[in-house]
């Protein structure tokens, strides 16, 4: 919002502010140069960015849509880049930030705890959807490489996820998204 307010690109507006924060700065970088932010995507495709810190790492989110519909969407591509400083097993590594990815997509599209008679009514995964394969996007995952004290990995990929998402979503309807589930805003992804 800030960089609608300010006329800028998103991606270039979060980046002039990161001069003081190179390894951020790198990570946001990165996951532009990995997902050709800076290319005009095809017509019906639309992108949004997420940048955050936990656990002691950095990731950036590209969420790729393409409109289907009014409100109907395919999540197709999702970018990502993790500086979690010093790691020993790559594959895991992307393993996590794939999951975290597809973790909180889950809560962006679906995810709501309802009680009944003072119980919750979602008391697993049967009663509490997730992203299977036919929503779940391609996702590439890129790790930065530098020497910093090694952080964590297993969450850190989820939080970017929806507001990459919700970015997305703004980009190809103009609605701002200020709660979730997406699901209680009518979108359908496919």
């Amino acid at each position: 919002e800030c960089a609608e307010a300010a006329g800028q690109d998103p991606y270039e507006f979060r980046r002039s502010k990161l001069d003081e924060y190179p390894r951020f700065k790198k990570a946001l970088e990165k996951v532009a140069e990995i997902s050709k932010w800076t290319e005009t995507p095809e017509e019906g495709v639309f992108r949004g960015i997420a940048l955050h810190k936990s656990f002691g790492s950095i990731v950036a989110e590209v969420a790729e849509i393409r409109q289907m519909g009014e409100k109907e969407f395919k999540i197709e591509n999702f970018y990502a880049t993790i500086d979690c400083g010093t790691y020993v097993h790559p594959d895991i590594v992307k393993a996590q930030v794939e999951g975290a990815i597809i973790f909180g997509l889950s809560a962006a599209l679906y995810g709501e705890i309802t009680w009944k008679g003072g119980a919750v009514q979602q008391y697993n995964f049967p009663q509490y959807e997730m992203v299977r394969m036919k929503v779940a996007p391609t996702t590439q995952v890129y790790l930065m490489e530098n020497d910093e004290y090694p952080s964590g990995v297993g969450e850190p990929g989820l939080p970017p996820a929806a507001p990459a998402l919700v970015n997305a979503l703004y980009a190809a309807t103009g609605e701002r998204i200020r709660s979730l589930p997406l699901s209680k805003h009518g979108y359908k992804f496919v």
